[in-house]
């Protein structure tokens, strides 16, 4: 996936929302590799934690000459400019003006799926670790309850008074320095976001004397956020943590053919690196020798190792747990499946999905709404109402705490961040919160069938005598006439037949037909209904015994001398141990699976009724699948696509979303499909779209949370006796609540 290239005159984001920096759903995830020859420059900016903020510096930019186009990455906080020299100066200037300090980051220095680059610095405003920031506010704290203390007992005694507004104004700016800052900035671009809103209600209450409240309000408010950044850090970590799956030395052949120790990031392509019992796979690569059992569940979610011999890949980040091995490299640091795995995965959270675009639109509107609110109820609750300005007042203020959609805005980014860590946890890469959210909706799902449903290998399934040779003369001389031969086909009878072929002479290919040798001066064939046909060796029970194979959707080849058929072997593509399964749950889902092949249709309908598909279509070159696809969408409704992303793609650009199957280490698959299914286990789509479901119904729980614990503060501020503290604790909770709620994605389920 290539980063988005923001035009700056593309549509607005929110304009009265945004959460402090402990808000922030993306923030602190790893830098995304930059794809070479990326345009423009690229600039880290470690306050822009959110959808909002993101607005405010395109809006910022946008009246500046010279931007070609502007690339967001909210979860690395950067931003790559592309424009004229000349317009850098000036637009750098604009984001400084709009409360923001670009700093420039080095474009080039991901490595290793992100290690070493400037998405470690990770800045915050309200520092979430246990260092000098959590000190600061114990100490805000402990001061605010001291100011309580003066106001408590010697409330009318001056110079107490005058010591404890000293001790309440010291615990304001120990918290709220930060708070104070942006809120400033804030307001003067005309924004009402939190910090604005906060730093209002805070003065406004320490001017109407209502110091000590106004002191804890803004201690109890910087504790809530750090305890939301640590809440929120889960979701980021989930992402984060992939890059500790990947070492960050191997041990690598040098010139002379001594092994060292060497960074993996100075692996060059095809060296050797060898791999220890019990290490993990530093690089992407081929085995070379040895032998071992790797887990692969970082890349493909799959807990149970797979054996690895010479040959076989294998995947920067797993485990190598039984035997030495040694691998050539065939994928730089930067580019490695997991690499690759981790920003996508970035990708698709710097997108918005369906329902946070809808919470921001409300947001918008929302808190200028209640903001307006405030002002007329400072304004007219003492000419309507008869009491006290400084009453009056208050509420207002109230309100003002009331006013900032924290909560709301969160509840949608950190949830959605949940479900694409899980899906990625279990090796689903889900291309953003769109078909996160689509993928519930599905009615219908096309079916590839080789290499989807089956195992796209073929095996020997059946064979048998035929006439009177004895079976095993035939295995020898079938088995040494399929070990001469490089067809598909041949190899599977060699494999099935596990016998030690006969020596064979004169040995010729016959094309489209079979193969042809001479064995103890005895000449054979071996090949298909139509080599045997044109030998005039077929029978009517011959041709019974064929149809019969046929109808099961197998390949039958026959090995035959001069004079006779000396046996069938019935070849197939079996179906896998999964993909029953996963038909079952497709259709528990209510999502009715059919099948896409180009395949003979007795193949196709053969594999579908062992599937437990009912709707089974042969014979479909791409562009049939294509209009297949349309068709149903047009019977259906919400129509999916599977398949391998290189034959399939017109079917599953189509598709209303595309799966791509078995897509580890597959560039092509990665790019093809909206959902990439990094193993070929059908059953992960049906886990998708219960992952989907999920998601939705936590989605609209948060939201459903958040408007209603406002709306019963807003009535309370105006008709009853809601306090600040009562504010802040109902906006904090529902904040923590929300994001705890969207957390329990998080939680691996079978």
């Amino acid at each position: 996936m290539k980063p988005e290239n923001i035009p700056v005159s593309g549509p607005k984001g929110p304009t009265g929302d945004c959460c402090g920096s402990a808000h922030a759903a993306h923030a602190n995830l790893p830098a995304a590799a930059v794809p070479a020859g990326a345009a423009g420059q690229l600039f880290r900016i470690a306050t822009m934690d959110c959808s909002a903020e993101e607005s405010d510096i395109r809006r910022a930019l946008e009246p500046i000459n010279g931007i070609r186009s502007l690339g967001f990455q909210l979860g690395a906080r950067t931003l790559r400019i592309d424009a004229s020299e000349e317009a850098y100066a000036p637009a750098l200037e604009a984001i400084r003006r709009a409360g923001f300090d670009p700093q420039p980051a080095a474009s080039g220095a991901a490595q290793a799926g992100g290690r070493g680059h400037e998405g470690h610095d990770h800045d915050h405003s309200h520092d979430s670790g246990f260092g000098s920031g959590t000190t600061r506010l114990v100490a805000a704290l402990v001061l605010a309850v001291g100011a309580e203390a003066v106001s408590f007992f010697a409330p009318d005694l001056m110079p107490w008074k005058i010591a404890g507004m000293a001790v309440a104004a010291a615990a304001i700016a120990l918290a709220g320095l930060d708070t104070y800052k942006k809120g400033l900035a804030a307001l003067l671009r005309g924004k009402l976001n939190i910090n604005a809103l906060m730093s209002v209600a805070v003065t406004g209450a320490f001017l109407i004397g209502q110091w000590p409240e106004a002191a804890m309000v803004m201690a109890l408010y910087a504790i809530a956020e750090l305890i939301e950044a640590r809440a929120v850090d889960r979701a980021r970590n989930a992402i984060k943590g992939l890059l500790d799956m990947a070492p960050e030395q191997a041990l690598m052949q040098g010139e002379g053919g001594a092994w060292a120790v060497t960074p993996v990031a100075a692996v060059p392509l095809q060296a050797l690196v060898r791999i220890r019992p019990g290490e993990r796979v530093p690089l992407d690569g081929l085995v070379t020798r040895g032998s071992s059992a790797v887990n692969q569940a970082p890349i493909t979610g799959e807990s149970i190792p797979v054996d690895k011999e010479a040959g076989d890949a294998v995947f920067a980040g797993t485990i190598n747990e039984t035997g030495e091995i040694e691998i050539r490299v065939t994928a730089a640091a930067g580019n490695t499946t997991l690499a690759r795995i981790i920003h996508a995965v970035e990708q698709a959270q710097g997108s918005r999905a369906p329902t946070q675009r809808f919470v921001d639109r409300f947001a918008a509107v929302y808190t200028p709404a209640v903001f307006a609110i405030a002002v007329a109820v400072a304004v007219l609750m003492p000419l309507l109402a008869g009491i006290t300005w400084q009453d009056s007042l208050y509420k207002a203020l109230v309100l003002l705490v009331i006013a900032c959609p924290c909560a709301l805005v969160i509840s949608t980014p950190v949830t959605v961040v949940s479900g694409l860590s899980a899906a990625a946890r279990r090796g689903i890469l889900i291309k953003g919160g769109t078909y996160l959210e689509q993928a519930r909706l599905l009615k219908a799902v096309a079916l590839d069938k080789t290499g989807t449903i089956t195992e796209g290998k073929p095996q020997l399934v059946d064979w048998r005598a035929w006439g009177d040779a004895g079976e095993a003369s035939l295995t020898q001389l079938a088995a040494g006439m399929a070990a001469r031969s490089d067809h598909p086909v041949s190899k599977a009878i060699a494999a099935g037949l596990k016998a030690e072929g006969a020596e064979v002479r004169d040995f010729k290919a016959l094309p489209g037909r079979g193969t042809e040798g001479v064995i103890a001066g005895r000449r054979l064939v071996l090949g298909n209904h139509r080599l045997i046909h044109e030998l005039g060796l077929c029978s009517t029970e011959l041709e019974a015994e064929l149809a019969r194979h046929e109808q099961q959707g197998r390949t039958v080849t026959l090995l035959a001398d001069e004079h006779r058929v000396l046996a069938l072997f019935a070849v197939a593509d079996t179906i896998k141990d999964s993909s029953r399964q996963a038909i079952t749950e497709l259709k528990a889902l209510g999502v009715t699976p059919v099948m896409l092949t180009g395949d003979n249709a007795a193949t196709a309908r053969a594999i579908a009724a062992q599937a437990g598909i009912e709707d089974a279509r042969g014979d479909l070159l791409p562009e049939a699948k294509l209009d297949a696809i349309r068709e149903m969408q047009r019977r259906y409704g919400t129509t999916g696509m599977t398949g391998d992303g290189i034959n399939d793609a017109p079917a599953l650009a189509q598709a209303d979303i595309g799966f791509a199957m078995g897509a580890a280490g597959s560039d092509t698959a990665m790019e093809a499909a909206d959902v990439v299914i990094m193993n070929d286990n059908l059953q992960r789509v049906a886990e998708t779209v219960r992952l989907s479901q999920r998601t939705h119904a936590i989605l609209w729980q948060n939201i459903s949370l958040a408007l209603g614990i406002k709306s019963v503060f807003l009535v309370l501020a105006v008709f009853g006796t809601a306090t600040m503290w009562m504010a802040v604790f109902a906006d904090m909770g529902a904040s923590l609540l929300v994001v705890a709620n969207g957390l329990r994605l998080l939680r691996r389920r079978p």
